[in-house]
């Protein structure tokens, strides 16, 4: 990864983290041998940068365990794919099952991560991640509600901030929501912020300050 973190005063680019280089921090965060599920959009691309050592098991919600990084060219199987209909590999010992089976491991409590894009996360840590309220929009929740809820540990993976530049870590969601204090950890262009009962708290950050990224935020910020 080119950023680091600018409580050590090495400075970072001030565009702060591209899509890949969060997808590298989240990978680098999940314990060995942990069962993840990776939503729909940029959380997709965490599988790239799993090491081959890892041990982390992949679930798909569209039924598949074990699954590998994306597929590229001669590798790619268009019956083989993620729940966003990205061609992907298939590890040793992969296997394939019933979406019946897929949702029940999903509500059962079997999946230690999932890590999910969003529209907006408020600071107590409630989701909005499937639709924006607006008219021409298509409603799809699929199976954020399930994941949210039954995964042992959410992490969200998204820009801390929209195009018109308005901030998604919020004090309240104004979006339809998918789970009320759901997450634990959100991973962001510019800063990580751990979801705790005391508020938010900022861990690392990138190519920004804490001070500045309060002056941004409406949310009340803890530093570790």
């Amino acid at each position: 990864m080119t950023a680091t973190n600018t409580a050590t005063g090495t400075g970072v680019p001030p565009a702060g983290l591209g899509k890949h280089e969060m997808a590298a921090l989240v990978a680098r965060d999940i314990p060995q041998g942990s069962f993840v599920n990776l939503g729909i959009g940029q959380p997709t691309l965490v599988a790239d940068h799993l090491p081959a050592d890892s041990g982390v098991v992949l679930h798909t919600e569209n039924g598949m365990l074990n699954m590998g990084p994306a597929a590229e060219e001669d590798e790619i199987d268009p019956d083989l794919t993620n729940a966003g209909k990205v061609p992907v590999t298939e590890l040793p010992g992969a296997a394939y099952f019933h979406h019946a089976d897929s949702f029940a491991m999903m509500r059962g409590g079997h999946l230690d991560i999932c890590v999910l894009g969003a529209f907006q996360v408020s600071g107590r840590g409630d989701l909005a991640n499937w639709h924006t309220g607006a008219p021409d929009a298509i409603p799809a929740v699929g199976g954020a509600m399930d994941l949210a809820i039954g995964a042992k540990k959410v992490f969200v993976m998204m820009t801390l901030f929209a195009k018109d530049g308005s901030p998604k870590l919020v004090p309240e969601c104004t979006y339809p929501l998918t789970g009320l204090g759901c997450v634990d950890r959100v991973y962001t262009d510019l800063a990580v912020f751990d979801i705790t009962p005391e508020g938010v708290e900022v861990t690392r950050t990138f190519g920004i300050t804490v001070d500045e990224l309060a002056e941004r935020l409406d949310v009340p910020l803890l530093t570790a």
